[in-house]
């Protein structure tokens, strides 16, 4: 019986990674994301961070380790985490053309590079207020 809940849970692993790949995969996001950040050199390094950081996910979300880290590696936690989806809702804008398109309907178009700066670092310094003040 373990062997069959085994199986079943790596097929339905494989098949919900299979599906996260895919889909940043179809909407380009890793590869938007390298072209404005002007790090396509560095393509090792992004293959590298999303392999590790699954691994780790993985470890983190099944193991019964708890972490138990200091205020300032909670923010600095928190600073990457905020980072994470903050870079993947601007790069996942940016890929659907959302902004773009709004920006230049509304005449402002100039500044979209710094007003996406501008949502990322606010998805960062939200991220980092709930970190700090709900999660102790």
């Amino acid at each position: 019986m373990r062997i069959v809940e085994a199986f079943i849970g790596l097929a339905s692993g494989i098949a919900v990674g299979a599906g996260f790949v895919a889909f940043i995969t179809v909407l380009g996001i890793v590869p938007r994301l390298m072209q404005l950040s002007h790090s396509e050199s560095k393509i090792i390094f992004y293959q590298f961070a999303i392999v590790a950081g699954v691994f780790c996910g993985i470890y983190l979300s099944f193991s019964d380790y708890a972490v138990n880290i200091t205020l300032l590696g909670l923010i600095i936690w928190g600073l990457l985490h905020g980072m994470f989806v903050g870079m993947l809702a601007a790069a996942l804008t940016e890929v659907l053309n959302v902004f773009p398109l709004l920006f230049k309907r509304i005449g402002i178009d100039n500044y979209l590079f710094t007003l996406l700066m501008a949502l990322s670092l606010g998805k960062v310094a939200g991220s980092l207020f709930q970190w700090v003040i709900f999660v102790k």
